[in-house]
């Protein structure tokens, strides 16, 4: 269970997730890969501590324009969309200039890419690069990837997740979240992904969090976490720092000893 995918609804706290896990990672002795692959949260790169993000994956490929050309050209020819593959094979973090992979602490960003512009067009040459960039990724014996995607649930229909080992979905106290937590497990079975689980995230009492365990489970949702409402997550996302919450680090950890007991 090397490659993570964290998912969930928009504002649930998935890169708060991303974040502690990165962390609890880290603190077994290992080293984590957090993968970008959210195109419109800019603010990864300062709650996992570095001053600047990481220079995009597409534009090591030649760019957004390039890789529409590409794909275009591709599909032209009979390729279907799930079929085309943007990177070189035995794709490793060796291979990736600094620009584009920066480190800190035992902590490596990637990011495949933002949209940045208006009128900038559709996103898929970016759920292509994340595609074909996690399928071709060697991870060092060290090594655990953690990718942070996009909110909602468009990046199964791109496929990102036919190269992942299990999904952790982040499950705030909304209806919202339950539907789009219980839509990721449905297209993760899909894609025959057996191993999804939730984190609860930004949970204000035990009564809460029980309702949502209930929920959860009664549709084959295991839950394996509980992150409680913290004023220091909080601060800290809101002044964009690196979160410091021993709560939270504590039950991140029980979530890394179920995955890797």
């Amino acid at each position: 269970m090397r490659k993570i995918a964290v998912c969930g609804k928009g504002g649930s706290g998935k890169s708060v997730i991303v974040r502690l896990l990165a962390d609890a990672v880290r603190r077994r002795g290992w080293r984590a890969l957090v993968i970008d692959s959210d195109e419109s949260n800019t603010g990864l790169h300062r709650m996992l501590g570095f001053a600047k993000a990481p220079e995009p994956l597409i534009g090591l490929l030649g760019g957004k324009n390039h890789l529409e050309a590409m794909l275009e050209e591709a599909i032209r020819a009979g390729i279907p969309e799930m079929q085309v593959d943007l990177m070189p094979l035995g794709m490793q973090t060796a291979m990736i200039p600094p620009a584009y992979l920066l480190e800190k602490d035992g902590i490596r960003l990637v990011s495949v890419g933002k949209i940045l512009m208006a009128l900038e067009g559709c996103a898929c040459p970016m759920g292509i690069v994340s595609r074909s960039f996690l399928k071709k990724l060697v991870l060092e014996p060290d090594e655990i990837a953690i990718v942070d995607m996009e909110a909602g649930v468009e990046h199964f229909g791109r496929g990102v997740e036919t190269s992942i080992d299990c999904v952790l979905v982040v499950v705030e106290p909304s209806l919202d979240s339950l539907e789009v937590a219980e839509k990721i497990h449905e297209l993760s079975e899909q894609i025959e992904i057996s191993d999804v689980w939730a984190i609860l995230n930004k949970i204000p009492s035990e009564a809460i969090a029980a309702r949502l365990t209930e929920r959860l489970e009664a549709t084959q949702i295991h839950v394996i976490g509980a992150i409680k409402q913290d004023n220091d997550i909080f601060e800290s996302s809101l002044e964009g720092r690196p979160i410091n919450s021993r709560a939270a680090a504590a039950e991140i950890d029980k979530v890394l000893e179920f995955l890797f007991p």
